[in-house]
């Protein structure tokens, strides 16, 4: 159950907590822990679907309350629903587009996905790696929740032509991915449509510009260009200085004070 009243934390995983793709590192699980023990209420807020989200938490933190798919699906109390998909006419506008430019793509349900691009990309790695889901074809889908596409012949113009149709845009220029989401659905949305106004909040990616610019306290980690002013400090992407900077949260210290230029 969701109460806004509680002081509430956000992090973002992969690039913020999780380094490897894989797992996150004992020094930072035992000062989220803290931050738990503390009083704050966890959120985990990712591009991944709360599907992928598991294997990494690896039963860590189960209160804690999880937004996957940049937004589009959120788990209470460990019950997962989709709050935002492609409507049928959205979805085949983007798939004209996709068509157009050749690309491949992984496409998220609210469980299962569907994938066409190649065996060898990275992203391969990353998918279900609980096995907890089904590989179907997109048509089987119950809804699109996520759209990524992994390659294409022209991956600007793709990302050009999901803004014009209004969708919600992430072009990752360091993985040569792109990120598309129904209409206006981010992680900053999601948590306001869960109640939760006032939050701390740790990120490190373009996904995250919003929800580190609303965010009581926000950390930037690492240096990525597109959170040049969106956050209030910056630590560097590793273990040990996230974990410290958590660390100093859960106690009520004040921050490391890294300007987030």
């Amino acid at each position: 159950m969701i109460t806004p009243s509680a002081r509430t934390t956000v992090f973002d995983v992969d690039g913020t907590l999780c380094f490897d793709g894989r797992s996150i590192d004992d020094r930072i699980l035992a000062a989220v822990g803290a931050c738990e023990r503390a009083g704050h209420r966890l959120v985990f807020a990712s591009a991944r679907p709360v599907r992928d989200l598991l294997p990494v938490l690896d039963g860590a933190f189960p209160a804690a309350t999880l937004i996957g798919g940049n937004g589009s699906l959120v788990s209470v109390d460990g019950r997962v629903r989709a709050r935002a998909a492609f409507g049928r006419d959205e979805l085949a506008a983007l798939l004209a587009e996709v068509e157009r430019y050749r690309a491949g793509y992984l496409a998220d349900g609210p469980w299962d996905y569907a994938y066409t691009g190649p065996d060898g990309h990275p992203i391969r790695g990353r998918v279900d790696q609980g096995g907890l889901a089904r590989r179907v074809e997109l048509a089987d889908l119950p809804a699109v929740v996520k759209f990524l596409v992994v390659d294409a012949t022209d991956m600007a113009a793709l990302a050009g032509a999901g803004r014009a149709l209004g969708m919600t845009v992430n072009h990752h220029l360091d993985e040569a991915v792109i990120d598309f989401a129904p209409g206006t659905t981010t992680k900053w949305e999601a948590l306001t449509a869960l109640g939760i106004g006032e939050y701390n909040a740790f990120g490190n990616d373009i996904n995250d510009v919003e929800l580190l610019r609303h965010a009581r306290h926000s950390v930037r980690v690492g240096a990525h260009p597109a959170l040049d002013g969106a956050a209030r400090v910056t630590v560097a992407a590793d273990p040990e200085a996230v974990a410290a900077e958590i660390s100093r949260l859960a106690a009520g210290a004040p921050p490391a004070r890294v300007p987030a230029r």
